[in-house]
C-alpha cells in the first residue's frame, strides 16, 4: 500500500464511518480496486477505525465530559443511565467479537458480492426508517439500547452500515432523531477500543496482524481518517436532526447495485 492509496482509503474511512453508507463496505471496495489483499486491508482497517474513534472523542468531548461528570457523582442520574445504555448496547457486539471474530474476518475476504448485498440492505433499512412514523419517546430505554446494540452487531457485515443500522433501528423504535446520532457515535467507542487493545496484546506476543504496510502509509491513512472523521461526525449529527437519511438510502441502493454488477 503506497501513500496515495493510504490517503484515499483513510479519507473513505473517516467520511463513511459516520455517514450511513458503510465504511467497511467502502474500504472493501477501495481495497479491491487497488488490489490490496484481505490481511493487509484488515490491519489498515483496524488503524483507521482507531483514528475515527479519536475524532469522535474530539467532536463530542462536551457530551463525554458531561457523562463522566455525572458518573463520578456515584448516584443514579441521567448520566449514569446513559452509561448503562451504552454498556447494554455493547453486549451483542461483544458476543460477536469473542465467539465469531474469525468468521467475520473470513467474510471480509469473501469478495464484493456480500458487500453489494449488504449495501442494498442498508438502503432498505434507511428508506423504511424514513417513511415509518412511530410515536416519539423522550429517552432511549435499556430495552431499546439492547436492540440498537443488536443492529450494531449485525453491522459487522461489510457493506451493512453501522451508523445507518443503529440510527435507523432507533428511529423505528420511536426514539428522537436528536438523541440517536450522538448515542450511535458514542456506543461504538468501547468496542473499537477493545478491539484495538486485543490487537495490541497480539502484537506484544509477537503475533502478526497480517500485511506489510510502510509506516508512512499507516501514518497518512491515520491522519486522513482522523481529519475527515471530525468533519463527517459534525455533518452527520446535523443530517440526522434534519431527517434527510433518504438521500443516503438512494446512494446505498446505487452503490450496492454497481458493486454486485462488478462482482459478477
Amino acid at each position: 500500500m503506497n501513500g496515495l492509496e493510504a490517503l484515499i482509503l483513510g479519507l473513505l474511512q473517516g467520511l463513511t464511518e459516520y455517514l450511513p453508507v458503510s465504511s467497511s463496505g467502502h474500504l472493501a471496495i477501495g481495497s479491491a480496486l487497488f488490489g490490496i489483499k484481505g490481511e493487509e486491508s484488515l490491519s489498515f482497517t483496524i488503524l483507521v477505525h482507531i483514528a475515527t474513534v479519536l475524532s469522535t472523542l474530539v467532536v463530542l468531548w462536551k457530551e463525554i465530559a458531561w457523562i463522566f461528570k455525572g458518573l463520578f457523582r456515584f448516584e443514579m442520574n441521567d448520566e449514569t443511565r446513559y452509561v448503562l445504555n451504552i454498556v447494554v448496547s455493547m453486549i451483542p457486539v461483544g458476543i460477536v467479537g469473542v465467539f465469531f471474530k474469525d468468521t467475520v474476518e473470513d467474510i471480509f475476504g469473501s469478495g464484493l458480492l456480500v458487500v453489494g448485498c449488504m449495501l442494498l440492505l442498508t438502503a432498505l433499512l434507511l428508506a423504511f426508517s424514513y417513511y415509518a412514523k412511530p410515536r416519539q419517546k423522550e429517552k432511549i430505554s435499556l430495552r431499546d439500547a439492547f436492540i440498537i446494540g443488536l443492529a450494531q452487531a449485525c453491522a459487522v457485515m461489510p457493506g451493512l452500515s453501522r451508523s445507518g443500522s443503529t440510527i435507523a433501528t432507533g428511529l423505528l423504535l420511536g426514539n428522537k432523531k436528536e438523541h440517536l446520532a450522538q448515542f450511535s457515535f458514542l456506543m461504538v467507542i468501547p468496542p473499537i477500543l477493545g478491539e484495538a487493545l486485543l490487537d495490541l496484546l497480539k502484537m506484544m506476543h509477537g503475533e502478526s496482524l497480517g500485511g506489510d504496510i510502510p509506516a508512512s502509509s499507516l501514518a497518512i491513512g491515520f491522519v486522513a481518517a482522523f481529519v475527515s472523521g471530525c468533519l463527517a461526525c459534525k455533518w452527520m449529527i446535523n443530517i440526522v436532526k434534519k431527517g434527510k437519511l433518504i438521500y443516503f438510502a438512494i446512494y446505498c441502493a446505487i452503490a450496492g447495485a454497481v458493486t454486485i454488477f462488478l462482482s459478477l
